[in-house]
């Protein structure tokens, strides 16, 4: 049985359309790279899934269970066994490093307080930030607050992580540091789906990466297939001018 399967999934954003038809199998573990222009649908994919944005046809299955996103208990579920993080770190100013990684497993989840701090801490470690937990937001750079916002995501404990875009807002001499701990979560078996225009770390990450245009998967492949022998003139065309550069 695949962890998540996209099946005919379509979506509008008022009278556009910005999801057609899209079908996407992921095997537990797996990381899914989403590449394609600005516009094709790559972002929409993972606000559907964790029921940001409506979907208008088609289905979402976690193990088996079809997700009912006009039933907010069903949605509660899905966001229960997912996190996303986004471009922007959408931390609270007010809270520390530690207290940003607590809060919603303590306050939505109701868990023990000293059992998710001890968490939270050893999560913060793990993205390298072992000494900079009591430090606030504003004294954090732009890469460590992103791995703040990835040790949150992770406190939920989702079986998937969502990551859109995560290091379009930083400085190119950060992205390196955010990058690693994505290395370091699919080494270990994350199942993740990412958006990204790093296409050298989606290369190296993803193990099939899913190439969009107008709302459609035109191709889905190895990554290595897709880079190095794309079989959809769509995809050769895209990929011919990203490696130019």
């Amino acid at each position: 049985m695949h962890h998540l399967v996209i099946k005919d999934l379509s979506a509008h954003y008022g009278t556009v359309q910005v999801l057609d038809t899209v079908n996407l199998d992921i095997a537990r573990g797996e990381v899914i790279g989403l590449m394609g222009p600005s516009g094709s649908g790559k972002s929409s994919i993972l606000r559907v899934l964790i029921g940001l944005t409506p979907l208008s046809a088609g289905s979402v299955s976690l193990n088996g269970e079809v997700i009912d996103y006009g039933n907010a208990q069903s949605v509660r579920n899905m966001r229960e066994r997912s996190a996303i993080v986004f471009q922007q770190y959408n931390l609270f100013q007010n809270m520390t490093a530690l207290e940003n990684v607590t809060i919603a497993p303590v306050k939505i989840r109701n868990r023990n307080p000293k059992e998710v701090e001890a968490e939270a801490s050893e999560l913060l470690a793990k993205v390298g930030l072992k000494d900079q937990m009591s430090r606030y937001p504003d004294q954090l750079s732009g890469g460590q607050q992103q791995r703040v916002a990835i040790a949150r995501a992770l406190a939920l404990k989702p079986e998937i992580l969502l990551l859109d875009e995560i290091t379009a807002a930083l400085d190119p001499e950060l992205v390196s540091e955010v990058l690693d701990t994505i290395r370091s979560l699919a080494s270990e078996g994350m199942t993740m789906i990412i958006v990204s225009h790093e296409m050298g770390f989606m290369r190296e990450v993803s193990h099939r990466i899913a190439f969009m245009a107008q709302g459609k998967i035109i191709e889905c492949g190895p990554a290595e297939q897709i880079f190095n022998a794309p079989i959809e003139a769509r995809t050769r065309d895209f990929v011919s001018k990203i490696l130019k550069h």
